[in-house]
């Protein structure tokens, strides 16, 4: 380690800790079931494909990463394709968190 890197300031929840904490809001906002969403992987279709993320729950969906990432999402953040599959949605989720 150099003394650059011990004298960084924090960079923040790291790519696994808004991976599980996704996962969480999954689980909590739709009802699913904790192995379910265990199992999403990057292509695991989410809007149109998972009958419990319908157009009101997308709502809570965005409201819950806000509280829990930390994260301000706007109106014209969310669109078709970041809901589309997990992984467009957790690099949304990534991009945000790294926007501070």
């Amino acid at each position: 380690m150099t003394a650059e890197t011990a004298n960084a300031a924090p960079t923040g929840p790291s790519r696994s800790d808004i991976d599980q904490t996704l996962r969480a809001i999954l689980c909590d906002v739709l009802g699913l079931d904790r192995k379910q969403v265990e199992g999403f992987d990057g292509d695991t279709g989410l809007f149109g494909h998972l009958p419990e993320l319908d157009s009101m729950a997308v709502a809570g969906l965005l409201t819950e990463m806000e509280d829990r990432l930390d994260i301000v999402i706007e109106d014209e953040d969310v669109d078709g394709e970041m809901l589309e599959t997990y992984g467009g949605l957790l690099a949304f989720a990534e991009a945000k968190v790294v926007e501070g």
